[in-house]
């Protein structure tokens, strides 16, 4: 698996403006081969962070690459964000728990 995390803070002018192409870029990567989740969270200070999992590099190289997500990125720049750290990381190891009452 891999995991993309996008940190970042939206310029105060055109924050509302911004997600109508968050929910654009969603809708796009949701429909890419090997998508498994993405999810936003939101701090008290307006950092925000993003959190996208793809199966393979290839599949997150692909989403990386899709030419309306380059456009997104080229628009971010010049109109919605502050700014904005990327890492992207392969998973080593996974483990997971569910409680199950009973």
């Amino acid at each position: 698996m891999v995991v993309t995390v996008f940190r970042s803070r939206l310029r105060s002018e055109n924050a509302e403006e911004f997600q109508a192409l968050a929910d654009d870029m969603m809708e796009l990567a949701e429909s890419m081969p090997g998508f498994l989740s993405y999810k936003v969270f939101v701090s008290e200070d307006g950092e925000r962070c993003s959190v996208v999992e793809f199966e393979s590099p290839d599949q997150q190289r692909a989403w990386r690459e899709h030419p309306r997500h380059l456009e997104a990125q080229r628009v971010g720049r010049e109109r919605y964000y502050e700014e904005y750290s990327l890492r992207v990381f392969e998973t080593l190891r996974e483990s997971r728990f569910v409680h199950e009452p009973g």
